[in-house]
């Protein structure tokens, strides 16, 4: 799959089938079309969606997102959206907006799109005006996230998930933070293995210290089964929740959450063995693929997601760059992350190459396989 730049003409058929099957071909222009920048998406050769982004003086509006009647409900949507909102912000543009035709008004708000008028009547269609504030997103810069894993309150590795494989690093998490921060890094992965080992959040002082005490972005997973446990990460000072399980073994809760915080706010946590999803600390694979799970939540407005090999991960042998591909090239908008592997810095180049929005990396760091001076580089 691939979204790509097309011109008007290529545009007309699908908007016409899909949009307005009674009307002719010139019937459904639009003023300014020639103008416009126009984007397909391709599964293969077939063109089965198409998007259309008007840049204006106050921002950019798009209009006429089809997708083929035999792909909708895959996601596929939310894929040229998110190019679309991702071109957008490289360009500095803040701000988007569309008329959204009633039947799309659910859509729109999974994404974070906010009503901006009242209902109006075109033609037999309902519309409201809803937009979007485009922020600073990883999609424009890759991310090198260090990941602080946490036992007892410690900074810990464990060695492929494998809690009788544990190393202690430093005693202090905050210390190595704080560490983190001195030399430029903005975002960290913090991990309450306690709490994915219970069932519930364990080390949330940990997420309060770090949050207190520096400015970094952290993400914080580990336990988060219910509600509560989410309002104790977002109260003591997460920037997202990072989820698993849960979005594998009960997937309508997932969703509610993502309804109720918002998109921005998830973070979620792909297990991979062999394409499969695997859960329960990686005791237990299913038979669920990587490709179905992430379709499912990518209609459900899910953005933000990494993904991790659980064959490669805490072994410094390098991560599982055809995966990530492969995935890239099914879901081209997506927010994401590659996790475990990464063995030395060339990893990571190699891991922006493949077109990844940024990397977890732990083990590597900690064992001195990637040097706080090389680090810093990155951070430039």
């Amino acid at each position: 799959m691939q979204v790509r730049r097309i011109n008007t003409v290529d545009t007309l058929s699908l908007r016409r089938d899909v949009l307005y099957p009674d009307q002719s071909l010139e019937a459904v222009k639009v003023e300014g079309d020639d103008d416009g920048l126009h984007f397909g998406l391709f599964e293969q050769s077939a063109l089965v969606g198409v998007i259309s982004l008007f840049i204006e003086r106050a921002g950019a509006r798009f209009r006429k997102l089809a997708i083929a009647p035999a792909c909708q409900g895959k996601g596929y949507g939310s894929i040229l959206l998110s190019h679309v909102e991702d071109f957008c912000r490289r360009e500095r543009i803040s701000l988007l907006w569309c008329d959204a035709r009633d039947s799309a008004f659910g859509f729109y708000e999974k994404r974070g799109y906010v009503y901006d008028s009242a209902p109006f009547k075109k033609g037999n269609n309902t519309f409201r005006k809803m937009k979007i504030e485009l922020g600073q997103t990883s999609a424009q810069q890759f991310s090198v996230i260090p990941a602080i894993d946490i036992i007892d309150g410690k900074c810990v590795r464990l060695t492929q998930g494998d809690y009788a494989q544990k190393k202690v690093y430093n005693e202090h998490p905050l210390e190595v933070a704080k560490e983190f921060e001195s030399i430029g890094v903005t975002r960290l992965h913090l991990v309450d293995l306690d709490g994915a080992k219970k069932g519930s959040v364990v080390n949330w002082k940990v997420l309060e210290a770090i949050a207190g005490h520096t400015n970094l972005v952290v993400d914080f997973g580990g336990g988060i089964k219910k509600e509560d446990d989410l309002r104790i990460v977002f109260e003591n000072g997460a920037a997202l929740a990072t989820i698993g399980s849960i979005a594998v073994k009960e997937p309508q809760l997932f969703f509610s959450w993502v309804r109720q915080y918002g998109a921005g706010k998830i973070f979620l946590g792909a297990d991979v063995k062999e394409e499969k999803i695997a859960v329960g600390g990686w005791l237990e694979t299913t038979e669920l693929s990587i490709y179905d799970f992430l379709a499912s939540n990518i209609r459900e407005g899910v953005h933000h997601i990494f993904c991790t090999d659980i064959a490669k991960d805490g072994l410094l042998q390098g991560p599982s760059i055809p995966l990530y591909k492969k995935i890239l090239e099914r879901f081209p908008g997506i927010d994401f992350i590659a996790s475990g592997g990464v063995s030395n810095i060339d990893d990571i180049y190699a891991l922006q190459e493949a077109g990844c929005n940024g990397v977890i990396v732990g083990k590597a760091i900690y064992e001195g396989k990637i040097s706080m001076e090389e680090l810093k580089k990155l951070m430039k």
